[in-house]
């Protein structure tokens, strides 16, 4: 029966990419242009931040600023290099509430951080403040996150992270000032800890862009507080060239 749903589906919305538009194979795909428009990080990579290199390695390295200044968390993977293919898709699904590219954008994020999502416990979004969730209407990290949770059968809580204060816009700011801008603005909420004890736990933490990483790395913080034994970050995108995060 759901075959034949699919199929008078089908004949009635023909799948469309879901970039362009253009007439595809299947719901929920890229046509073959905008797939190749894409960039997607593959191995060779820093394995603490998952930058990626210009030139292959052999074995595991480290990127330079790993080495100067290890991030607190213990790995990070992005789907894709933030430029202006990837920003398309982000901002049409943030802020053109375009809630159907959650399903293929958590997939894409999914198939790069499969070996991150086999050792989870629990995946957490990177919270909004309420007042900036009013004004957007959702989270799109925990947008991102469910979807993963359903890909990946994975437990996940959009509530165990809180910002505790509006903090102005990181666009523009430099990594000093970005960090400074989010310290002491999240926690571990009270009741959704209880719910969710975080001792001796690999939690993921989900984000749709990485620029500095001032962001997860508050986070990861009162994470490690609160008991989490280790804690992973899964970006859609990351920033690769200064000057080019989101505004």
């Amino acid at each position: 029966m759901k075959r034949w749903l699919g199929v008078a589906l089908d004949s009635l919305l023909p799948p469309r990419c879901y970039a362009c538009g253009t007439l595809v194979d299947r719901q929920g795909a890229l046509c073959g242009p905008c797939w190749s428009g894409l960039h997607f990080i593959t191995a060779p990579s820093c394995m603490r931040c998952g930058y990626p290199f210009e030139i292959g390695l052999d074995g595991h390295h480290m990127c330079g600023a790993c080495l100067a200044h290890p991030p607190a968390y213990d790995r990070g993977i992005s789907a894709l290099v933030y430029d202006d293919a990837s920003r398309a898709l982000i901002l049409g699904f943030k802020r053109a509430d375009r809630l159907e590219l959650a399903k293929p954008l958590a997939g894409l994020m999914a198939q790069a951080g499969r070996d991150l999502l086999a050792q989870t416990d629990l995946i957490v979004p990177v919270p909004l403040h309420r007042t900036r969730l009013l004004s957007r209407r959702f989270n799109q990290s925990a947008v991102l996150t469910r979807a993963l949770a359903q890909i990946s059968g994975t437990s996940w809580t959009p509530f165990l992270l809180e910002r505790t204060r509006r903090t102005p816009s990181q666009g523009g700011l430099s990594r000093a000032e970005r960090a400074r801008n989010v310290r002491g603005a999240f926690r571990v909420q009270p009741k959704a800890q209880a719910a969710h004890a975080l001792k001796d736990k690999h939690v993921l933490l989900v984000d749709d862009v990485l620029t500095t990483g001032a962001t997860v790395t508050a986070c990861t913080g009162v994470l490690r507080k609160a008991g989490a034994s280790s804690i992973s970050v899964l970006t859609l995108a990351r920033v690769v060239t200064p000057g080019q995060g989101p505004i």
